[in-house]
């Protein structure tokens, strides 16, 4: 779960179907909990002032999906998960080498991180309809998630509805 964060729904412009986004990563956390699949959260930290910054209630994960008491929460400080944290760590203890991938934002932290950890030899799995953004004044946001999700679809990750990840 990447940068599911309250700042990210509390922004003017809403999240491209930000409620059924998290409705659909929600159900997906649910399900991976019921298997019994470990669930790690990534929280990112954008400084002093920034709306995602520590501590303030921007930086607090949605409580949607908010962690359980034994799930890891892996801060950073970049788009990047893996360098300068103890993810890649985490995922080799726990002797993972499949991850599913949700959450925010399409073109920076889900993209970065989806290609890092495909460099880093993990199979990557990502919900197609798991993850969101916002619109730019270049491309909407369903545009945004339609080119990410068709350029790293076959290169860098297998791309699934939410509805049909099994864990």
């Amino acid at each position: 779960m990447i940068d599911l964060q309250r700042g990210m729904f509390m922004e003017a412009q809403p999240p491209h179907d930000g409620e059924a986004v998290l409705a659909r990563v929600a159900e997906l956390l649910g399900r991976a909990r019921g298997r019994g699949a470990p669930v790690l959260h990534v929280q990112h930290d954008g400084g002093p002032g920034d709306l995602l910054g520590k501590p303030g209630v921007g930086w607090e994960i949605h409580p949607d999906v908010a962690p359980l008491a034994d799930e890891p929460v892996i801060g950073k400080s970049r788009c990047s998960a893996f360098p300068g944290t103890t993810l890649d760590a985490h995922l080799k203890l726990l002797g993972i080498s499949r991850i599913v991938v949700a959450g925010m934002q399409t073109e920076f932290c889900i993209d970065t991180n989806c290609r890092a950890a495909f460099d880093l030899g993990y199979k990557v799995v990502l919900a197609k309809d798991g993850h969101t953004t916002f619109d730019t004044p270049v491309l909407s946001a369903a545009q945004i998630i339609a080119h990410h999700n068709r350029t790293l679809n076959g290169s860098f990750v297998e791309l699934a509805a939410a509805d049909d990840i099994v864990f």
